[in-house]
């Protein structure tokens, strides 16, 4: 608590320095508005309330569930309880996968039964299952080499993933093999394709996660196997071993159905058409209640957006929440918004993403034009304190990353990520991995960060557009 006092005090003289105008003092004057914007965090959130609400009372969250449409209904009806008056929705057309049945187990030369979860978007194996032999590659590269030894087999794709953010095979490096892994296998031949789960911990918990194929290739069933299983596979082959799979998966994949984008926004005393955007995405995967994916995004954003209306708190700019639909398997609320608001894209002055868990904050990742890092540095500098550490020269998400091509400069919100792959896409990933005073300091961070630039005399500069 001492040290919550400390970087909000230290907050109102920075701002002084950074944001204020003219010396003229008002209600709402940025040092001012700082000043109420962390106390009000530190003494006034409601995000766990939120949270809890969010992944207790309606839980999973998968694109095309009712769970999700429930999601969406709570969400804007929330913004609008909490006192914003520019409240809709957008419909998005979204996918509809579902999963069914999955069992696998190695039937030789011993039996175990896996711990396996399918992949999202993947199809499913013929009634009954299928039985392989398997081979084991740690890359792309290794799997393109199998050339003519991969037909017919069942492929294991395994690489331990190391923790952090950008470190060498990270998650961001290691991706490749869920993403594109099973479709390159079933380019050579494979009957099915087998990922070592992407986390950091597995305590024999597989991690799901979306799947892709490429439009002129064969689909062939792709689960993702706990780091326990894939390791012990690993030991039977480099004994010499030939090991032999058993799969069965009946997930599939039905027609799109309607889902949509949650907006609100606090509209801008001086410049009403330019916006600064704060996003999440609502969406989760079928496992776990999405608490720290992300939930935990969402509930900073609503609780943002609840403590500046209440405030009374007017920027020069518009404010927009966004709570992004289907992140998880399609990123179609990402790329609706930018297209349905494609002439207000040169309006968008900067676009901040929360979707890395509930941890406490440690930076922010900003991609924007020169100089623009080196602004964020400066405004956030006073909350070391709270965690915020670094500005990173690079950043965004993966809902706002269909702006950059229009040059919107993008931030990415940074909690600690030490432990966020452990839960990550697992039926683990539930509220009590999310901490109330870490989940308060983020909304802190975030609101502080996104009423300064909304009501901040000079704007980001722009990337250049691609």
């Amino acid at each position: 608590m001492v040290a919550f006092r400390s970087w909000a005090r230290l907050v109102v003289l920075a701002s002084v320095a950074a944001l204020s105008a003219n010396g003229h003092p008002r209600a709402d004057d940025p040092p001012t508005a700082g000043e109420r914007i962390l106390e009000a965090a530190r003494t006034d959130s409601r995000a766990y309330e939120k949270l809890a609400w969010l992944t207790d009372r309606i839980g999973p969250r998968l694109s095309g569930s009712a769970n999700l449409e429930r999601a969406v209904i709570w969400a804007a009806d929330q913004l609008r309880k909490d006192g914003l008056e520019h409240v809709w929705t957008e419909e998005v057309l979204v996918p509809h996968w579902v999963r069914g049945k999955e069992s696998a187990r190695i039937v030789a030369p011993t039996e175990h039964r896996l711990a396996i979860l399918a992949l999202g978007g993947s199809v499913p194996t013929p009634a009954g299952g299928i039985t392989g032999e398997v081979v084991e590659v740690d890359s792309l590269e290794a799997l393109r080499g199998l050339g003519e030894r991969a037909r017919g087999k069942i492929v294991l794709l395994s690489r331990e993933m190391a923790r952090g953010y950008g470190v060498e095979n990270g998650y961001g490096a290691l991706s490749p093999l869920r993403g594109d892994g099973p479709g390159e296998a079933g380019r050579l031949g494979a009957i099915a394709a087998l990922v070592r789960s992407l986390g950091t911990a597995s305590y024999r918990l597989p991690h799901t996660g979306a799947t892709r194929y490429p439009a002129d290739g064969p689909q062939i069933p792709a689960a993702a196997v706990s780091a326990e299983d894939a390791l012990l596979i690993g030991r039977l082959l480099a004994a010499g071993e030939t090991v032999r799979v058993e799969l069965e998966l009946g997930c599939k994949a039905l027609p799109d159905v309607p889902s949509a984008n949650v907006l609100a926004e606090i509209r801008g005393r001086e410049k009403p058409d330019e916006v600064v955007l704060i996003g999440a995405h609502l969406d989760s995967w079928d496992v776990g209640t999405g608490a720290t994916d992300d939930g935990a995004g969402c509930a900073m954003v609503l609780e943002t957006m609840r403590l500046v209306r209440k405030l009374g708190l007017v920027p020069r700019r518009t404010l927009r929440a966004v709570l992004f639909t289907n992140e998880e398997n399609g990123l179609r609320g990402g790329r609706d918004y930018a297209e349905r608001h494609l002439a207000e894209m040169p309006l968008h002055v900067a676009a901040i993403e929360t979707d890395s868990g509930g941890a406490p904050p440690v930076a922010f990742g900003v991609s924007a034009g020169a100089g623009g890092a080196e602004t964020v540095r400066e405004l956030v500098r006073p909350l070391a304190d709270l965690g915020i550490k670094d500005v990173f020269p690079k950043g965004g998400g993966a809902d706002i990353s269909p702006m950059r091509k229009h040059g919107v400069p993008l931030i990415g919100h940074m909690p600690d990520s030490t432990y966020y792959f452990d839960y990550h896409h697992t039926e683990a990933d539930t509220l009590d991995k999310v901490e109330r005073a870490a989940l308060d300091k983020n909304v802190a961070a975030l609101a502080y960060l996104a009423f300064a630039l909304a009501d901040a005399e000079t704007p980001l500069p722009r990337l250049e557009p691609e």
